[in-house]
């Protein structure tokens, strides 16, 4: 089994300055992220590589900065995000993009990981927005941190704005599952995506693993998705599945219970969850 490097980019990752975390500077990380064998997760894909991830202190460093909310921090732990943008190889002036940001959790963690150099594009669609994170938003993109973040409400099917082009990387992180309640055409959604990446650009997607057979099943009644639905989707809309990444499996989750963030309770940030990276040819 060959190994990918994780972080093709690495030499630009950098330390966050203290008393101005909205404002790093480059530098070399005291350690590179690794990639590893491992076994772990229910789906098998081929020539795929399987990695571990080791995130670089830099990364660490940026998201212990003293500027983020205790409220992100406590999510942390279940969330893993040094790892998740070491894994996805975002890096200084990278210009991406998250789809369904929510109240923007991983979009901040993205702007800081970009840089003042760089630009996200955070998008949700009108619903998201009225039912859950007008005023959270709001709050989070008045902030410093978020200076380098450009709103985006659009409809799934259609995004990204025409200037968000080009891009290194697109994130949907816990929401592909939500899509399919919600009745989005995500052929469209994925043409879009791919329209919008550069040759090579990543599409990353973090989603609560559903048990086999299920499909899409229980999209809406346990917000999980079968892992192997979609690959199945992402690929036939002409991506490359290059690496998927075990920091957030467990296999202890029995898979049968809600993780929505209401539902889920003292369980939330415990669910089983698959780790995707797929490339633009």
């Amino acid at each position: 089994m060959k190994l990918r490097p994780i972080l093709p980019l690495s030499l630009l990752f950098f330390a966050v300055a203290c008393g101005d975390a909205q404002r790093p500077e480059p530098v070399t990380p005291s350690a590179a992220a690794t990639a590893a064998p491992t076994t772990a997760g229910p789906a098998a894909h081929g020539a795929v590589d399987h990695v571990k991830v080791e995130a670089p202190a830099a990364l660490r460093e940026l998201v212990a900065a003293a500027d983020r909310s205790d409220a992100d921090k406590a999510m942390d732990a279940g969330r893993k995000p040094a790892e998740m943008l070491a894994f996805f190889g975002i890096a200084p002036g990278q210009r991406v993009a998250e789809i369904a940001t929510g109240t923007g959790y991983t979009g901040e963690l993205l702007a800081r990981a970009v840089g003042t150099g760089g630009r996200v594009f955070a998008h949700n669609n009108d619903f998201i927005v009225e039912k859950f994170a007008a005023k959270g938003w709001a709050e989070r993109l008045a902030t410093p941190a978020n200076a380098n973040v450009v709103k985006v409400v659009r409809p799934f099917e259609d995004p990204l704005p025409p200037e968000a082009t080009g891009l290194d990387a697109v994130i949907v992180n816990l929401f592909y599952h939500d899509t399919f309640w919600f009745g989005v055409d995500r052929q469209k959604m994925n043409a879009a995506i791919a329209k919008a990446l550069k040759p090579g650009g990543v599409y990353g997607i973090i989603d609560h693993s559903g048990r086999p057979g299920t499909g899409s099943s229980e999209a809406k009644t346990l917000h999980r998705v079968e892992e192997s639905e979609v690959i199945k989707e992402v690929t036939a809309a002409g991506f490359s599945l290059v690496a998927d990444a075990d920091f957030l499996r467990n296999p202890n989750d029995t898979r049968d219970w809600s993780a929505s963030p209401g539902a889920a309770g003292e369980r939330r940030g415990t669910s089983d969850r698959f780790v995707l990276k797929f490339v633009k040819p």
